[in-house]
């Protein structure tokens, strides 16, 4: 297998984040929507919020996955939200895997973060076998919370706490 490179994002991988984001399959999986232009890829790029971290994965040269990690603030300041997507060319392949080791790594060892969540619907279950891989587990389910094929689904919030 190529080899699979974990950096920080930049700002010139924003055509390739593009091809991720407005991916069909992607699309499916994350609350993503299709109208994401080239310009507006480039500005989520430039302009991240407040507290985010972002890692991209690259294979032979092309970003083909993102994690970002916002930590929190104030109360809040001991945990953070993770968002993760690969293209689904490059599924299968430990893109994922290695995305989230690089995250665990910035939690732990950097951040001294107790507490990482997220939001993943409860039909992909190849993301949620990865997560629980490293740890997170199920806390809930918040029903009819995104719009999705047409009709309103439940999302499943899922935490990894030390």
């Amino acid at each position: 297998m190529t080899d699979i490179i974990i950096r920080p994002m930049c700002a010139d991988d924003y055509r390739d984040l593009h091809a991720v984001w407005t991916n069909p399959q992607v699309l499916w999986q994350t609350m993503q929507i299709p109208s994401l232009s080239l310009d507006d890829a480039r500005d989520r790029i430039a302009n991240p919020p407040p507290g985010m971290h972002r890692f991209v994965a690259e294979v032979d040269g092309r970003v083909v996955g993102m994690l970002g990690l916002t930590v929190g603030t104030r109360r809040r300041s001991h945990g953070a939200s993770l968002g993760m997507m690969v293209h689904p060319d490059c599924w299968g392949r430990g893109i994922g895997s290695r995305l989230m080791d690089a995250m665990i790594d910035l939690a732990d060892n950097y951040l001294n973060l107790v507490r990482v969540e997220l939001e993943v619907y409860p039909d992909n279950e190849r993301a949620i076998g990865l997560y629980r891989k490293y740890g997170f587990e199920e806390e809930g389910r918040k029903r009819k919370y995104g719009f999705r094929g047409g009709e309103y689904v439940d999302t499943l919030v899922m935490a990894r706490v030390k």
